[in-house]
C-alpha cells in the first residue's frame, strides 16, 4: 500500500498510524464473528436443539446490530469516531465477560443475552470504525483502504475457527470450554480500549454545501435521496445473509457430503481453507481495485459465486466442499466495496448512512433460521438455494447504475 497517496490528508496530514490502530479493530470483530460458527454446532450437540433453533445464536448477534445501529450512528454523530471506538470496546469486553456466568447457568437464554450485549459493542465498532477508515486518506482510493482494512477482519475470521475449535472442541465440560475464548476476548478488548482512550486520534469533519456553498445539515430522511445507498442497503442486507448463512452451517454440511471427516477437521478447514480465501480475497481486492472499478469487481466476484452455489447444492462430496470454501474468496471483497460505495458522497449524512448499512447486518440473524428449517426438512446441501439468491442480488447491484 502506497503510504504517501493512501494516508494523506488534504492538507499532507499523514493518517497511517491511526489507520493501523483502527484497522486492529476489524481483526476483533472478525474473530468475535467466526467464533458464531463453531458454536452454532456445539449448542446442537450439548443442548439438543434442531438446525433451526440453533440459528438463534446468529439471530441474537445480528439482532442487537438492528437495535443498536441508529444509537451508535447519533452517538457517533454527536461524540465523534474516538468515543463511538471506546464505547464499543467497553460494550464487547462487557458482553464476552458474560459468558462465564453463562456456562455456570448451563441454559441456551444467558448465552444470547451475552452475544447482544456483544453486538451492540460491535455495532459501535462498525459504524465508527468503517466509515473512519474512508476518510483516513483521499476519497478516490477510499474502497481500496476499507478493503485493506477488511483483510485484517479475514485474519480475525481465520483464528476465531481455529482457537475455537481447539478450545470447545478440545474435551472437558461441554459449558465451560466456552468460557476459555471469551475471557481471553474480554480481557484483550478491555486492555485497548484504555489504548484508545489515551490515543489522540485525528477529528476529520465532512460537511455537506447547497450550491451557494451553504452548510446543509443532514438527516435520515435525507438518505432516501440518494439511490446508490438505498440499493447498497439492499446489497449488504442480502451479503450478511449469504456469508452468515455459509459460515453457520459450514461444518454441518461438510460432515453431511463428507462423513468420514470430523468436527474438528471440519473446523480448520473452515479456518485455513474458507477463512484463509477470505483474508487473501480482501489483501488482493485492495489492488485490483486498481485495475477494475469496485462495481465491476463486486459483480464478477457475486456471478462466480451463483455457480459455486450451484455446485455446493449438487452435493458432489470434496468437490462441492472445495467449492464452499472457495465461495470465501469471492465474499471477501463485498461488504466493504458495498459499504464504500453506499456511503460515497454523503458529506455530512455520512455516520448516518454508516449506521443503516451497519444495521443491515440483521440479515445474519434471519437467513441462518432459513436455511436451517430447509435443512431439517430436506437436506444441507437443498438449504444453500438462499445464499445463491443473495449472491444474484449482489451481482444486480455491481451492475447497476444508480449514483448517490
Amino acid at each position: 500500500m502506497e503510504s504517501n497517496s493512501l494516508f494523506r490528508g488534504k492538507n499532507g496530514e499523514n493518517y497511517l498510524f491511526p489507520f493501523i490502530m483502527v484497522t486492529s479493530l476489524f481483526l476483533m470483530w472478525g474473530f468475535a464473528h467466526s467464533l458464531l460458527d463453531v458454536l452454532n454446532k456445539h449448542f446442537q450437540d450439548i443442548l439438543h436443539i434442531s438446525k433451526a433453533v440453533s440459528g438463534l445464536v446468529q439471530f441474537s448477534l445480528y439482532g442487537g446490530y438492528f437495535v443498536m445501529g441508529i444509537p451508535a450512528g447519533l452517538f457517533i454523530k454527536r461524540f465523534g469516531y474516538k468515543k463511538g471506538i471506546v464505547a464499543g470496546l467497553l460494550l464487547f469486553s462487557l458482553g464476552a465477560f458474560l459468558f462465564y456466568p453463562a456456562t455456570l447457568i448451563k441454559t441456551f437464554p444467558p448465552f444470547l443475552i451475552a452475544l447482544f450485549v456483544i453486538a451492540c459493542g460491535l455495532t459501535c465498532l462498525e459504524t465508527a470504525a468503517n466509515p473512519y477508515t474512508t476518510v483516513l486518506g483521499p476519497k478516490h482510493s477510499a474502497a481500496r483502504r476499507i478493503n485493506f482494512a477488511q483483510s485484517f477482519n479475514g485474519l480475525g475470521w481465520i483464528l476465531g475457527p481455529l482457537v475455537g475449535g481447539a478450545l470447545i472442541f478440545s474435551g472437558g465440560d461441554p459449558f465451560a470450554v466456552m468460557a476459555r475464548p471469551y475471557m481471553v476476548i474480554s480481557l484483550v478488548v478491555l486492555i485497548l480500549a484504555m489504548v484508545f482512550i489515551k490515543m489522540p486520534l485525528p477529528v476529520i469533519v465532512e460537511e455537506s454545501k447547497d450550491e451557494n456553498g451553504v452548510q446543509v445539515k443532514g438527516s435520515y430522511k435525507d438518505l432516501l435521496k440518494h439511490p446508490l445507498f438505498i440499493f447498497a442497503v439492499a446489497a449488504q442486507f442480502f451479503y450478511v445473509a449469504a456469508q452468515t448463512g455459509i459460515g453457520s452451517f459450514f461444518i454441518n454440511y461438510v460432515i453431511e457430503v463428507q462423513p468420514d471427516v470430523s468436527q474438528l477437521e471440519a473446523s480448520r478447514l473452515l479456518a485455513l481453507g474458507g477463512m484463509g480465501l477470505f483474508m487473501v480475497g480482501r489483501m488482493s481486492g485492495s489492488y485490483i481495485m486498481k485495475a477494475i472499478s469496485p462495481k465491476k469487481l463486486l459483480a464478477l466476484c457475486a456471478a462466480v459465486n451463483v455457480v459455486l452455489m450451484i455446485v455446493v447444492m449438487m452435493g458432489l462430496g470434496m468437490v462441492s466442499v472445495v467449492c464452499l470454501f472457495g465461495s470465501y474468496l469471492f465474499m471477501s471483497i463485498m461488504f466493504p466495496t458495498i459499504f464504500a460505495l453506499g456511503i460515497s458522497d454523503m458529506g455530512d449524512n455520512r455516520e448516518r448512512a454508516s449506521s443503516v448499512l451497519v444495521m443491515c447486518v440483521v440479515g445474519g440473524a434471519i437467513v441462518p433460521m432459513l436455511m436451517g428449517f430447509i435443512a431439517d426438512i430436506s437436506s444441507m446441501t437443498i438449504g444453500f438455494v438462499v445464499p445463491l439468491i443473495c449472491f444474484l442480488v449482489i451481482m444486480m447491484f455491481g451492475l447497476s447504475k444508480a449514483k448517490n
